[in-house]
């Protein structure tokens, strides 16, 4: 029941006829009776002395009066907005402000005509806001927003707030436009309407606040373009746009506003290109113009004061060079030009910036070679974050990689990087996830990255390292991820990586490898495709045991008859080889037809004889990893594709392809028609290794049907399937897949469709090595990448799965199902 009290005695303190300072300490110190503290806020309400009642805390006077100002911020008010407040006929400033203050926003408030400051914002309030507020002429300052709910949008009457200036209405939820008599609010400086679900153009209007020099209306789904009117903004710093879905250019005019500090217009659909002036002004400190659809280049005038702390314009189609100038802008301390076409070498001492934090110049094709720090004057001391993956750098990596004392992430993957890894890495003791994978890196791996201490990731995979995997590894306690796969590693593995209890994934596969793998600790635990492609590694995890005879010969020194040898044992093969082919060959000839045998999950209206027609070189309409694909019209008229196998085994040893006709025996399909070891020349015996690999290849044309809704053959011409149509026409860049994606799938987000293309790429590579195992896969899937803290933004073309799902037909729905279950 406090609220009661407090109304009751802010009426009484309003309605006194007395004209002392004495009995305004009186109502003072019943008021101060009727609030329930936990500490002492009020204790220098000295009762005692009510002549020192301007010295108490919170009390303020003027003319032996006290001031009636009510400031209740930040407290926990649970009720309506009260009403008493209306008494108070003389009262200037008013802030109910961060309580729990529910219902509506009393219509009578706006009676409250000598008011200049007045916030009701983060309280639980709901309903329309009242156009009465209107009347308060002589406010200058109004806060409404955050945590509370309205509805209906900004009054219009607002515009009759001529004294106004600091209008902030964020974060609750405001809808429709944004009405243009806010244009009338000549002295207003600051207008924040960011968070909201406003709609429509920007009011042409807004250009005659003149005065203004805070502008935010980003975060809502505002469209059209940046009204030319805005070049009359000269007084404006700040002015944040970003997250709407506003489109056009960006104004050259932008560039000319003299006081300019922070511009903020990412994701947005802008095109065109930066003004070029930008940053000339000389204040700019914050531009982020990320994910639109800019093109050009980087302005080189930027940080042309020092100025500049961050830079981000990452996911647009910029092309150019880094301006030079940006590697001796000594204030920078964010930049992110990543995902761009941006060329040329990284501008010298750009990375070695003393302020720099982070620092993402990811999926370029910028080139040259990492400098060293040239300035021993200069500490790179805050960068935690590098990422330069997917570009074309080459040269050694810097010693001086070790200057960067507090980096956390270090992404150098896809690059051309060659020589060692600098021993000097071990003194980044900071570290915690490193990648070099996909280099030419040489050379053995130093024994000090086993320093590196607080390294959860490591991965050197796809490199050309040799020499011994240093046991210093095992020193790096909280390692999670160890991928040393694809180099030339030789040697044993260290027993002691077995006793790294964080590590749950390894891969030390295709090396060169050798000895017993131990059995102890985690070794056990890795996939079995941990170890694959290391002939000489044996143990009982591997099923193949280390019985085997070794012969020592001096290194360096083949045997003398070794050539001779080998000539007349591969001859010998061969021999052996042809005579058996002929033999089958012969047997198979002598059958004649009546040895095949066909079987067929429907009736049909054709013989083996008709099916054998099938088989002809101009009939080819695909080659995969276990045969090829022929297309053939039978007597009927009726079209049928053939499998025919590259070779075929016997009753005890068939490679699979029993299980292959009992799964597709299972699946009764009018377009199903299989054939027992179907080989027209009988090409010799042939032994098919069919593996998970295959399996992979069969996922990554199923990815490609999802993405282009095409049927894997018959719909790119003769001798042409989904796989080569798809290469062809894309170059094997993601950057491509727009110009073969289903256009039933066009909500989807591209971002998303160019990362499923990618996945789909590398999974119908032709050499089998090359493709990823399905458990990669699906991490590849799992791992896209996603700001969590990013929200999505209005403009951005998202969908549900299932309002997907509306565009699809059923057999589209079934493989996005099959999809979802591997992944």
């Amino acid at each position: 029941m406090v609220h009661f009290i407090v109304i009751t005695l802010l009426s009484l303190l309003g309605t006194s006829t007395s004209t002392s300072l004495t009995n305004d300490a009186l109502v003072l110190a019943s008021l101060k009776q009727g609030f329930e503290f936990s500490d002492s806020a009020l204790h220098s309400w000295n009762v005692a002395n009510l002549n020192s009642v301007c010295s108490w805390d919170g009390i303020g006077c003027a003319d032996r009066r006290v001031v009636e100002v009510l400031d209740a911020y930040n407290n926990n008010f649970t009720a309506l907005l009260p009403l008493g407040i209306l008494h108070l006929e003389k009262i200037k400033y008013l802030d109910l402000a961060g309580n729990f203050f529910f219902g509506n926003i009393p219509a009578v408030y706006g009676k409250l005509t000598g008011l200049e400051y007045l916030s009701l914002a983060g309280n639980d309030l709901h309903g329309k806001i009242p156009g009465e507020l209107g009347n308060l002429t002589n406010l200058k300052e109004l806060y409404l927003g955050y945590y509370n709910v309205f509805e209906g949008g900004i009054p219009k009457e607002f515009g009759n707030l001529a004294s106004l200036n600091h209008l902030d209405m964020s974060s609750c939820e405001l809808d429709g436009q944004i009405p243009h008599q806010l244009g009338n609010l000549k002295l207003l400086d600051t207008l924040f309407l960011h968070a909201n679900l406003l709609s429509g153009s920007i009011p042409k209007q807004l250009g005659s606040l003149t005065s203004l020099v805070n502008l935010d209306l980003s975060y809502n789904a505002l469209t059209g373009e940046v009204p030319f009117e805005f070049i009359n903004l000269k007084r404006l710093s700040l002015l944040n746009l970003f997250m709407n879905r506003l489109h056009g250019s960006i104004p050259d005019f932008i560039a000319d506003l003299p006081n300019l500090e922070v511009l903020g217009m990412w994701m947005n659909n802008f095109t065109g290109v930066i003004p070029e002036k930008l940053g000339l002004n000389g204040k700019l400190e914050v531009l982020d113009l990320s994910s639109n659809k800019l093109t050009g280049m980087i302005p080189r005038g930027l940080c042309s004061s020092n100025q500049l702390r961050i830079l981000i314009l990452q996911k647009n189609f910029l092309f150019g060079p880094i301006p030079e100038g940006l590697g001796a802008c000594l204030s920078l301390t964010r930049v992110r030009l990543g995902e761009n076409y941006l060329n040329g070498s990284i501008p010298s001492g750009f990375l070695y910036l003393p302020l720099l934090n982070l620092a993402e110049l990811h999926n370029n094709y910028l080139s040259g070679i990492l400098m060293e720090n040239s300035n021993s004057n200069v500490n790179p001391a805050k960068l935690g974050q590098m990422n330069l993956s997917n570009n074309l750098i080459s040269g050694s990596l810097p010693s001086s990689i070790s200057n960067f004392s507090s980096l956390q992430i270090l992404l150098l993957s896809g690059n051309q990087f060659s020589g060692p890894i600098p021993p000097s890495i071990g003194e980044l003791h900071q570290l915690l996830k490193l990648d070099l994978s996909r280099n030419t890196l040489s050379y053995e791996i130093p024994a000090e990255i086993g320093n590196c201490s607080h390294l959860a990731y490591l991965d050197l995979s796809q490199n050309n390292l040799s020499g011994a995997i240093p046991s210093e590894v095992s020193n790096i306690r909280i390692l999670n991820y160890l991928n040393l796969s694809r180099n030339h590693l030789n040697h044993t593995i260290p027993k002691s990586i077995g006793f790294m209890k964080s590590l749950t994934v390894a891969d030390f596969s295709f090396n060169d490898l050798s000895g017993k793998l131990p059995e102890s600790g985690q070794f056990s635990y890795f996939n079995a495709s941990s170890y694959a492609g290391n002939p000489h590694l044996c143990g009982s995890l591997l099923n193949n045991p280390c019985n085997f005879t070794t012969v020592t010969t001096k290194p360096n020194k083949v045997p003398r008859d070794f050539k001779l040898i080998f000539a007349l044992g591969l001859l010998l093969c061969s021999l052996v080889f042809a005579a058996a082919a002929i033999i089958k060959s012969r047997s198979f000839k002598k059958s004649g037809p009546h040895s095949w045998k066909m079987t067929a999950f429907r009736k049909v209206e054709f013989n083996v004889s008709d099916v054998l027609e099938c088989l002809k070189d101009c009939n080819v309409i695909g080659r995969g990893g276990a045969g090829v694909v022929y297309v053939g019209k039978m007597p009927s008229g009726e079209e049928i594709a053939v499998k025919k196998l590259l070779g075929f085994g016997n009753n005890n040893h068939d490679h699979g392809f029993q299980a292959e006709i009992l799964t597709l025996g299972k699946i009764r399909h009018r377009n199903i028609l299989l054939n027992f070891v179907l080989c027209e020349n009988a090409e010799y015996a042939y032994t098919l290794k069919v593996d998970e690999k295959s399996d992979v290849y069969s996922f990554g044309v199923v990815l490609l049907e999802l993405i282009t809704g095409r049927r894997p053959v018959g719909d790119f011409g003769d001798g042409v399937d989904i796989v080569q149509w798809a290469k062809r026409i894309t170059n094997c860049s993601k950057e491509e897949v727009i110009s073969i994606i289903d256009p039933r799938l066009i909500p989807v987000p591209m971002d998303e469709t160019m990362h499923l293309f990618f996945v789909a790429m590398l999974c119908i590579q032709e050499n089998s090595i090359e493709r990823p195992t399905m458990r990669e896969v699906v991490q590849m899937l799992s791992e896209f990448p996603r700001e969590a803290s990013q929200q999505p933004s209005p403009s951005s073309s998202t969908s549900t799965p299932d309002q997907v799902a509306k565009n699809l037909d059923k057999k589209d729905l079934h493989k996005i199902k099959s999809l979802n279950l591997l992944i």
